[in-house]
Formats: structure tokens, sequence, C-alpha cells
């Protein structure tokens, strides 16, 4: 009777032990956080669905535009994503690099290049290059959200050799 209650112990144990969460596979979130960055490029840069380019950002996630307000949470973010969608000639695109990781993999940053055009005075298109970094959050759900966006200028040529 000591060897089956032994038995039942050890049992517990090990179905308990195997409930535990699965270990960070560095490589596939890599592969999902840069696909998803990447339809969110192809989202902002389509300039259409403010909803969908929105829904990228959690909710508690802040924004911190070059020269302009800090957006922070859901409906600021959005209204902020509406305004630029407005800008007569607005158009964006970025592509980020391989994000690095948390050690628990629950958090990660991406640095990244962007171009965004608008219209002149003249109506002449301007291209202004920028560089951004994001964090991002895997949530409960399991579903990465970007929680900080920031981005600004890169140097200027003249700069860059100094």
């Amino acid at each position: 009777m000591a060897h089956l209650r032994f038995f039942y112990v050890v049992l517990a144990i090990a179905a308990v032990a195997g409930c535990g969460p699965a270990p960070f596979d560095r490589v596939a979130e890599q592969q999902k956080l840069l696909q998803l960055d990447t339809e969110w490029a192809d989202v902002a840069s389509a300039g259409k669905d403010v909803d969908k380019a929105a829904s990228y950002w959690a909710d508690d996630a802040v924004v911190i535009p070059q020269g302009q307000p800090v957006a922070q949470g859901k409906a600021a973010i959005r209204a902020f994503v509406a305004s630029s969608f407005a800008i007569p000639g607005f158009h964006i695109h970025w592509k980020s690099e391989p994000p690095e990781f948390s050690p628990d993999g629950k958090l990660a940053y991406m640095r990244g290049a962007n171009d965004m055009t608008v219209s002149g005075p003249d109506g002449t298109p301007i291209k202004l290059p920028g560089r951004a970094l994001t964090v991002w959050r895997k949530d409960a759900d399991g579903q990465w959200r970007c929680i900080a966006d920031i981005w600004n200028d890169p140097p200027r040529p003249a700069d860059a050799a100094k």
C-alpha cells in the first residue's frame, strides 16, 4: 500500500510539473514578432483602416512621436492614427530589425527605420526618413502588442561622419 501511495504522489508531482508554461522558443517568437510588425507596417502603409492600424498597440500603450504630444492609451493613439492618415499625401512604411527579448520572453524591443511622405505646401511630396524603437509585450492571451513606440530623425550625413 505504501508503494501505491508513493506512486500516486510521484504521478501527481509529474502532472503538476507538466502543466507549467512551455519553454520560450526564441526563434519562433522572433519570426512571429517580425511577421506581426511587417503586417502592421503594411496596414499603416495602406493608410485606410484606422482601427486595424491602432489594434497593434496595447490598450495601455504610449506613443511618443517626434515634435508632437505623447499619445497615451488606445483612444489617444487611435486619434493620432486618424489624424496622421488625414494628412495630405501621408504615407508611412517601416522595416524593423530582429527583436531582442527579455530573459523570460515576455518583453521584446525592435529598432527600425521608416520612411514617411507628406505633401509639401505646393503639393510636392516630401520624404521624411526616421528611426524608431518599439517595445512589445506578450499578453496573457499569447498575442504580442506594442506597448511603447518612439521615433526620431536619423543623423544627417554630415553629423554621422563626426
